[in-house]
């Protein structure tokens, strides 16, 4: 069981970081073209390698390895789906009531395709590194080791509540009031379905979740307003 894990966790590694290779070198290719794009470079594989190894870490932090999300029927579908339904909120409120008028070129949270699903793939991966696996992981571990597992229930509160609110925070928006309350509170709940998707069924449901957000809300979004806005 132990190695099927380690397997398994290995293939997700090798799919993330090839994703993180192409964008990189596509990314590269786009811009020699002198195409506006968002840049990623070595620089930023060079962030994510040092969080990678706590992927195989997660069963000896008392967490779920990547295997598990495929133990339960409908593990996938319910993470990216929610992530989706969050996405579509997001068009709704802030493209549909918000700016309703067509754009008149690519707004700043936007790329265009097909460079935008690799970059918002790699993105996501970063998000989730550092905002989710590495303090879970980390203070989990501490826990196991140090505290033998005696408070993994309060570290697990705590976490969640610190996690969920790391990102919302630093996003806060400018803007009428309504906004401001919907951004927050949209941020902070999708980071709370994303935490309990994590200690449910493990980093990969995490992930999925905010694949499912940026699907709708970065590359779909864009490729609207790409192919029928800008034209």
């Amino acid at each position: 069981m132990q190695f099927k894990n380690f397997k398994q966790e290995i293939i997700l590694g090798f799919i993330l970081l090839t994703v993180v290779l192409i964008t990189i070198i596509y990314g590269g290719i786009l811009d020699t073209k002198e195409i506006s794009i968002r840049r990623w470079t070595w620089y930023n594989l060079l962030l994510i390698l040092p969080v990678v190894p706590l992927l195989f870490l997660q069963q000896k932090a008392s967490l779920p390895v990547v295997q598990t999300i495929n133990e339960k029927k409908y593990g996938w579908l319910s993470t990216f789906g929610v992530g989706m339904i969050f996405g579509l909120l997001d068009v709704l409120v802030v493209k549909v009531m918000q700016h309703p008028q067509p754009y008149t070129e690519m707004p700043p949270f936007l790329q265009p395709f097909p460079y935008s699903p690799f970059l918002y793939s790699s993105g996501a991966l970063e998000v989730e590194l550092y905002y989710r696996m590495f303090p879970l992981t980390l203070f989990m571990l501490l826990n196991t080791w140090l505290l033998k597992g005696k408070f993994r229930n309060i570290f697990i509160i705590v976490l969640g509540i610190i996690t969920s609110l790391i990102e919302p925070i630093q996003q806060f928006p400018d803007g009428a009031i309504w906004l401001i309350i919907y951004a927050t509170a949209s941020g902070v709940a999708m980071n709370l379905w994303q935490f309990k998707s994590y200690i449910q069924y493990g980093f990969a449901a995490s992930l999925a979740v905010r694949f499912g957000h940026y699907l709708i809300w970065h590359v779909l979004l864009g490729i609207y307003v790409q192919l029928v806005e800008l034209i």
